[in-house]
């Protein structure tokens, strides 16, 4: 009797642990699911925290009146909200004028470094002649020189251009200044030497790249030539690149400083102004907290028209990103 009642306690307790066995499997994978969750969850914290604090905290600055300069224990929210320092730095820095002619740069910038680039890279990917690999392996080499190093000779082509002694034929004068005009920009974007338009032709490169053959194909028995071809069938599948440089000329022009500062000297624009705010408020001024807080209100006045062209394309923006192959 005691006999069989062992087998039967042996028994259950085999049962028990072959249910076990058999639940371990997805109680074990629903807790590596659960395991990556938070792991991730944690990431992006992290990540949107180191981001999003240092503008968080310019914004919270640039709002604080003279009554909180010396209230230590104000860290996130101001207990005087003000726009003074914001009404102060617009007038300084000829807020309005300036961002009209940043944004007007920044457009010009976008439409022409798209087209331009558009086409090297539609070359590039599609058309096969002598020497283009090594064409290309130069292309490359924009994106890894900083342009610093031909500062030199870019300024003295614009300040003393000629174009193959047609310019002196033309008008009977050595060479044309344009510096101080919109010309240096012109040129640079239409033949893809501008700002960042090596990165721009290696994303068209490899987006055309990732085309089928067979639209290109069929294009060319209809009989169309290859301008046709690009315009036709390969710009309109070309959306989600396109996009991509789009936005990401019309930001880098917007906050660039470089070429601004060479090719513009009088005109004013908002990364110049910002430049020369700390300046303009006074580095030796008996009031430094003060202008800490208005050269932090200037800061935020210059990244606002980014956060709203970024806030109304930001859907698009992934999507390109996510189809232009620069992240696969």
């Amino acid at each position: 009797m005691i006999r069989k009642k062992e087998i039967s306690v042996i028994e259950k307790v085999d049962q028990a642990a072959e249910s076990v066995h058999r639940h371990l499997p997805a109680v074990t994978n629903k807790s590596k699911e659960w395991l990556w969750k938070i792991f991730r969850t944690v990431l992006l914290v992290g990540i949107s925290y180191v981001i999003l604090y240092p503008i968080l905290l310019k914004i919270s600055i640039a709002f604080r009146g003279q009554e909180d300069m010396f209230d230590q224990t104000i860290f996130w929210f101001p207990k005087h909200v003000s726009f003074d320092n914001f009404i102060y730095v617009m007038e300084k820095m000829d807020y309005w004028g300036s961002l009209m002619n940043t944004l007007f740069i920044a457009a010009m910038a976008a439409i022409l470094q798209t087209i331009s680039c558009a086409l090297a890279g539609y070359g590039f990917a599609r058309l096969k002649f002598w020497g283009s690999s090594v064409l290309f392996v130069l292309v490359i080499f924009t994106i890894i020189v900083p342009p610093q190093t031909i500062m030199v000779p870019t300024y003295l082509h614009y300040r003393y251009f000629d174009l193959f002694g047609l310019v002196e034929s033309l008008t009977g004068k050595p060479e044309l200044n344009l510096l101080n005009t919109q010309w240096p920009f012109i040129l640079s974007y239409l033949t893809a030497t501008g700002l960042k338009n090596g990165l721009y032709i290696f994303i068209f490169r490899q987006f055309f790249r990732s085309l089928p053959n067979e639209l290109e194909e069929a294009s060319l028995v209809d009989g169309a030539g290859p301008f046709k071809t690009f315009r036709s069938v390969m710009l309109p599948n070309a959306v989600p690149a396109i996009v991509t440089v789009v936005l990401f000329s019309f930001v880098w022009q917007y906050s660039d400083t470089y070429y601004v500062s060479m090719f513009l000297t009088e005109s004013s624009v908002l990364s110049m102004q910002l430049s020369a705010l700390p300046g303009t408020l006074g580095l030796n001024s008996s009031e430094p907290i003060l202008n800490s807080y208005r050269l932090n209100a200037g800061i935020v006045l210059v990244i606002i028209p980014l956060i709203i062209f970024y806030l109304l394309l930001q859907k698009k923006f992934v999507e390109s990103v996510e189809r232009s192959g620069i992240v696969g």
